[in-house]
């Protein structure tokens, strides 16, 4: 069974209840949904077109060699906004208040490869509950290459992470063909899955889902074009490694920089924060008036509003933001935010080389 710290629960300014009140009366002055409207929709769509068009285009033969490439480069950043800004949203229940409309669109994951049971698990319980806490989140527990936590085990290959650590995002997506098989024992472990379905139910879910997954990305593809098998397969890892990189610089901005903290615990130590404060201290936003990026991360720069209010479609978190932000401050609270995405580039990069040399004990 995990470990499950327990959050503070002195709130004496009452921050998040004056919080909440002010982002309900937001919507109540506006007359608007806490959840997608028409820009989502369309943002919908044009996701799921950039990942399944060129798809289609692909196994229709007509491509040259340079169109394939191409193709493969759209496919893969419509991969990573699939995740982003439709599933995402979806598996929070934050896309529709239609439980059906969520369950479709969260099960956009399955088009990535991926679980969505097995994503929320990890996402929704771990990371969202228990965000930058040591052995706990285990979205910064990576246990080999690389340190994301200045109280994990420190090594000396560590030093230079910031140099390698990139590359290693690149195999995110591609991780995660594997990594489910493992998560489904751990997670059972932890009564975080119904224990009353035997393992091999799990486990075969997986394997069905894989193998259907694997069979349109490399199977159709290699029966359809006339080009080798290993060229086919360099495409799938291409298509994967591109992917990958941009969801994990996106979300290691918004977590593993300079202005953001980490905890540890021993045992069921509590945490010196309530929920909503921890939020507020472990995560950043950045690039708030990028455009593209206010429309393509799935509001992931706006982290701070995620992480309050993951129920709420992150289509109205720029809205929100001022809001947020407003109220942390009148409270004395943290609001973490670079200005650029670039700016919190290099954030992340200088949190790699303290991490790479700098452990922290738990008090």
């Amino acid at each position: 069974m995990i470990q499950k710290p327990r959050f503070g629960t002195n709130d004496e300014a009452n921050f998040f209840s004056c919080l909440k009140k002010r982002i309900d009366d937001y919507f109540k002055e506006n007359q608007a949904s806490k959840h997608a409207n028409s820009r989502m929709f369309w943002k919908t769509f044009a996701m799921l077109s950039m990942y399944l068009v060129p798809y289609l285009l692909m196994l229709t033969g007509w491509l040259s060699v340079g169109g394939l490439i191409l193709a493969v480069v759209v496919m893969a950043v419509g991969k990573a906004g699939i995740g982003m800004a439709v599933m995402h949203d979806a598996n929070h229940g934050a896309y529709s208040s239609q439980k059906w409309l969520n369950v479709l669109m969260g099960n956009a994951y399955y088009l990535l490869g991926g679980s969505p049971s097995i994503w929320r698990i990890q996402h929704n319980v771990l990371h969202h509950t228990y965000t930058n806490v040591h052995e706990v989140d285990e979205d910064i527990e990576t246990k080999f290459l690389l340190r994301l936590s200045p109280y994990a085990d420190l090594k000396k290959i560590h030093r230079y992470q910031y140099i390698y650590a990139f590359p290693l995002y690149c195999l995110m997506t591609f991780s995660i063909l594997f990594k489910d098989f493992v998560k489904v024992f751990r997670y059972r472990q932890y009564n975080l899955i119904d224990k009353k379905k035997s393992v091999w139910v799990d486990l075969g879910r997986e394997l069905l889902v894989k193998t259907i997954y694997l069979f349109f990305m490399i199977g159709l593809p290699y029966i359809c074009l006339d080009i080798s098998l290993g060229a086919v397969i360099l495409g799938f890892v291409s298509l994967h490694f591109i992917a990958g990189l941009i969801l994990s610089v996106v979300f290691q901005l918004a977590h593993t920089v300079v202005e953001t903290d980490h905890f540890a615990v021993e045992g069921q130590d509590n945490l010196e924060n309530t929920w909503a404060i921890h939020q507020l201290k472990t995560t950043a936003n950045f690039a708030p008036k990028n455009k593209f990026l206010n429309w393509y991360v799935g509001g992931l720069n706006f982290q701070v509003e995620h992480h309050l209010f993951p129920h709420i479609c992150h289509i109205h978190y720029p809205k929100l933001a001022c809001i947020v932000k407003q109220t942390a401050m009148e409270h004395g609270l943290p609001y973490h935010e670079q200005p650029t995405f670039m700016a919190a580039l290099r954030s992340h990069i200088a949190m790699l080389k303290f991490l790479g040399k700098v452990k922290l004990s738990v008090s």
